[in-house]
């Protein structure tokens, strides 16, 4: 199961014998993804996924994701980076104080477009 998730998600590693901690912060990353995504859920939900690894790793995470959405799963995804969510996500809610203010579906919005919707 190990040697298929490594393969399939395409984490650099020297073996599945590898300690995660070892390996680059975006290959621990696909690591955490490829464990939840192993449960069959059926949503998953992934809290600022890409933050702080490089934009190929960003890249890679987000090709996993949507391939994973477009299984027939759910994905609940929460960023504090507006180009992600705005350029990855089919429903953007905006929660301001606890509160859904606001639904935007359909449309893909740049950074400076989706900072402006939570102003």
């Amino acid at each position: 199961m190990v040697a298929d998730a490594i393969e399939k998600l395409g984490v650099k590693t020297t073996g599945p014998q590898q300690s995660v901690r070892f390996l680059s912060g975006g290959n621990q990353q696909k690591v955490v993804i490829g464990k939840c995504m192993s449960t069959d859920a059926k949503v998953l939900l992934l809290d600022d996924p890409t933050f702080g690894i490089d934009i190929n790793a960003k890249y890679e995470i987000m090709k996993i994701v949507n391939q994973y959405a477009e299984q027939g799963h759910g994905v609940i995804f929460v960023s504090s980076e507006y180009a992600e969510v705005g350029s990855f996500c089919d429903v953007i809610y905006v929660v301001h104080k606890g509160q859904i203010s606001r639904r935007i579906e359909g449309q893909i919005l740049s950074e400076e477009e989706l900072l402006a919707a939570v102003q």
